[in-house]
């Protein structure tokens, strides 16, 4: 592996490509992938080998920004179609048309950085990762991605991740009851800890209280807090894409969802 590639476990992410032939110089493309890696090279091998219609025969592009953090392909795949469509998306109504002097460059980082302070996508544990050091570019005043969002620089290897045989024996034998209430756990609603080693069990109500306590009051989500069990600081959206498939079966107003559900626990 190259010095300085940074390796990330199961990868959604969410792309802009920028083009550097001097016909179609500036255009730019949006999209979402497991492997940035592999499909930089499909795009510019063109559309027989896997690349866009878009950007086929108008390459060579440099994938230069990438989005990643999701917790499954859906909560990506919604990134990329409000980024790709910002005047159809209903979160980004506040978003004013490209001004004529600005370039379409310019105008994708602005919309990327109104998406990252937006609900829901300002609640996730995504990483800003800058791919080519020559595109960078300061965030807008004001607009600066929340501070729990670690702008990264330098390449990335995805990794897919399973659990071993010994590790799922393990997690079968503990007692499914909840740490903080003491009652027995569903398979639906229950939460572990981001530890390998810790045996947290605690259903997802318990558990956003107990990481309530230190936010704002009023807040229905936590943000961030501590395990109640080993006390190993924890991400709430690093959590959920853990437990898988807390969003896959949510539309577009998945904020209200998680908020009638917690409503009894603020």
């Amino acid at each position: 592996m190259a010095e300085g590639v940074e390796v990330v476990e199961d990868f959604y992410g969410v792309y802009l490509l920028y083009c550097i032939n001097p016909k179609y110089r500036g255009s730019t493309y949006i999209g979402f992938t497991r492997d940035p890696n592999r499909r930089i090279k499909q795009h510019n091998r063109g559309r027989k080998a896997g690349g866009a219609i878009r950007t086929s025969y108008k390459g060579p592009w440099e994938m230069v920004l990438i989005v990643h953090g999701f917790p499954n392909d859906i909560s990506a795949l919604r990134f990329e179609w409000a980024w790709q469509h910002p005047y159809r998306s209903r979160r980004l109504r506040n978003v004013c048309e490209k001004p004529r002097k600005q370039n379409k460059y310019d105008f994708c980082l602005q919309i990327c950085s109104h998406m990252l302070r937006t609900k829901p996508w300002s609640r996730l544990p995504l990483t800003i990762r800058w791919l080519k050091q020559e595109y960078t570019r300061d965030f807008p005043v004001g607009l600066e991605p929340p501070l729990h969002m670690p702008v990264a620089y330098g390449p990335v290897k995805p990794i897919k991740v399973t659990a071993s045989k010994d590790i799922i024996e393990v997690l079968q034998q503990i007692d499914e009851m909840c740490f903080i209430c003491e009652r027995m756990v569903t398979q639906s609603d229950k939460m572990r800890c981001l530890s390998p080693s810790c045996p947290l069990v605690a259903h997802i109500q318990c558990l956003a209280s107990h990481m309530l306590e230190k936010e704002t009051p009023g807040m229905l989500l936590p943000l961030d807090g501590f395990c109640p069990r080993c006390n190993c600081a924890l991400l709430w959206g690093d959590l959920v894409r853990l437990k898988r498939g807390c969003y896959q079966k949510l539309e577009d107003e998945d904020d209200d969802h998680w908020a009638e559900s917690l409503t009894q626990v603020s």
